[in-house]
C-alpha cells in the first residue's frame, strides 16, 4: 500500500493575528480542523464522509515551534494518520510554509500536533466502532508512530484568583448542540488571561509589560459542553515556574463534574529580539507566590 499525506492550503485572515503580529495560538486549531475535514471529505467521501463531521475530539496535543506571521498566501497543513483502533484513530499534522528559493523544497514548520478522535452517533450520544471500509481508507494515510509520554498533571486547585465563568454563546455550538472543540481553546485562553491580569494587578508603575507566547497546549475532552444560559466554571492554576517559562493547568467544570482539562506551557518572549527571556522580578515573584 502506498501511504500518502494530505496537504491542505488554508488561507490566513487578518483577524487571525494576536497583539504580537503572530497568528493566534487558538486559530491554529481551527486550521487543523479545516485540514482534517478536507482530508476526510476529499479522499473516499463515500466511506469517510461521515467521519468529517460525525466524530468527537478526545484529545489535542499541540506544539508551537515557530511564530507564523500573516501573509497573503495560504499556509500549508500536512496531515496523516498515526494509529487506528477499533473505535478511534489518531491524526498528526504539520503546519508549514515553503522556504522561498530553496531548490531542495525546504519548509519552515510552525506547528506540530496530534488529535485523537472517535466516531460518534449524535442521535444516541454514544461513540461507535470504525467500519472495515473506514479503517481501510484511513489506512491509506497510516504512518504508525508510538505515542509519546504525557506530561504529569497536578491536582486541581479551585481558588478565586483562577476562576473564570464560561458563558457559552449560541455561535459556539455545532448542529448537534455541542460546543466545537476549537472553542475550548478560546475558553482556556480567556481563563488564563484573566488569572494573569489578577496576578499582575497593582504592579509598580514603570514595570516592563510582560509578553509571552504559547509553546504547547494539551487539551482533554471528557464530556460535552452544551449551550445554556448558566455559565460553567473554569479554574486555572500555576503548576510550574521555570527561568523563562511557566505551566498553567486549567479545567472546565459543571459543578463537581470535570468536562475538560488543559495544560499550557507559556514562554516569556522579547518582541524586540524574538527570543525567550526571563520575566522581570516583579512578575516572577508573583508567579512563585501563586505557584506556592
Amino acid at each position: 500500500m502506498v501511504v500518502t499525506r494530505h496537504v491542505y492550503e488554508c488561507p490566513m485572515r487578518w483577524a487571525d493575528m494576536d497583539l504580537l503580529g503572530h497568528i493566534n495560538n487558538v486559530v491554529y486549531v481551527d486550521y487543523l480542523q479545516e485540514a482534517r475535514v478536507d482530508m476526510l471529505r476529499t479522499h473516499g467521501p463515500d466511506v469517510t464522509g461521515e467521519l468529517a463531521e460525525g466524530v468527537v475530539v478526545v484529545r489535542h496535543e499541540v506544539h508551537y515551534t515557530a511564530p507564523l506571521s500573516f501573509r497573503f498566501r495560504p499556509v500549508k497543513i500536512e496531515c496523516w494518520v498515526t494509529e487506528i483502533r477499533a473505535a478511534s484513530f489518531t491524526m498528526a499534522y504539520e503546519v508549514f510554509q515553503d522556504i522561498d528559493g530553496d531548490p531542495e523544497g525546504g519548509r519552515r514548520v510552525h506547528l506540530r500536533a496530534t488529535t485523537l478522535l472517535t466516531p460518534y452517533v449524535f442521535s444516541t450520544e454514544r461513540p461507535r466502532r470504525l467500519s472495515p471500509d473506514e479503517k481501510q481508507t484511513l489506512g491509506e494515510f497510516l504512518e504508525p508512530e508510538e505515542r509519546g509520554s504525557r506530561a504529569v498533571t497536578t491536582p486541581a486547585r479551585h481558588e478565586k484568583v483562577g476562576h473564570y465563568p464560561v458563558h457559552v454563546r449560541f455561535s459556539d455550538v455545532d448542529v448537534y448542540g455541542h460546543v466545537n472543540n476549537v472553542k475550548y481553546f478560546e475558553f482556556f485562553q480567556e481563563a488564563r488571561i484573566l488569572m494573569m491580569a489578577r496576578l499582575w494587578r497593582d504592579v509598580p508603575d514603570g514595570s516592563p509589560e510582560p509578553s509571552f507566547v504559547v509553546a504547547q497546549t494539551d487539551v482533554d475532552y471528557r464530556l460535552p459542553i452544551l449551550f445554556r444560559p448558566e455559565p460553567y466554571d473554569a479554574w486555572s492554576w500555576i503548576s510550574h515556574v521555570g527561568e523563562r517559562s511557566l505551566v498553567i493547568e486549567s479545567e472546565i467544570c459543571d459543578g463537581d463534574t470535570m468536562l475538560s482539562r488543559a495544560r499550557v506551557v507559556l514562554v516569556f518572549f522579547d518582541p524586540r529580539t524574538q527570543r525567550a527571556t526571563p520575566p522581570a522580578d516583579v512578575y516572577r515573584e508573583r508567579l512563585l507566590a501563586a505557584f506556592g
